[in-house]
């Protein structure tokens, strides 16, 4: 369907095409996808990155994956307790547990701005990392007692660890 400025709107079934943009009076080509796709021609978090590069693109995935595993460690962590008790401080305690709250929940929010990218391959390795971090800090794999949750407990209850 022609938009009058003699591009189409969309390419079939494998999503958008990559739409021109008008920017600093140059036509510069932004991806613009509303459907899950596969490719490493896309936006990803920011303007322009990863772009076409390969390279690029495999990074970008690659700090999906770490933001992932991350959110899954401070969902799980423990080693605050450890080192700073509620009893001794409690105005710290609650204090470092909002901090590690808020951090946890930005990470997550920006993985899922990665997601919204509608990359297949974000999305993978986002579960991925989601996985991998579930083994390492929560599925006691490693000598650390398991985190199981049951349907008793809400599912935000491992971050009120921190």
């Amino acid at each position: 369907m022609d938009m009058g400025g003699g591009h189409a709107m969309g390419t079939g079934m494998g999503g958008a095409a990559p739409a021109a943009a008008a920017a600093h009076g140059g036509m510069r080509m932004h991806y613009m996808h509303m459907t899950f796709y596969w490719g490493k021609n896309s936006e990803i978090l920011f303007h322009g990155w990863p772009g076409s590069s390969g390279g690029m693109y495999a990074l970008a995935l690659l700090v999906v994956f770490a933001l992932a595993v991350l959110v899954e460690c401070l969902s799980s962590c423990r080693w605050l307790e450890s080192r700073l008790s509620s009893r001794d401080r409690p105005v710290a305690a609650g204090a470092a547990r909002a901090a590690v709250h808020a951090l946890r929940v930005g990470m997550a929010y920006v993985l899922m701005l990665a997601l919204m990218s509608f990359n297949v391959g974000v999305l993978l390795v986002a579960v991925a990392g989601h996985a991998v971090g579930f083994l390492l800090f929560r599925a006691g794999l490693f000598g650390g007692q398991a985190q199981v949750e049951d349907g008793a407990k809400d599912y935000l209850a491992p971050a009120a660890c921190c």
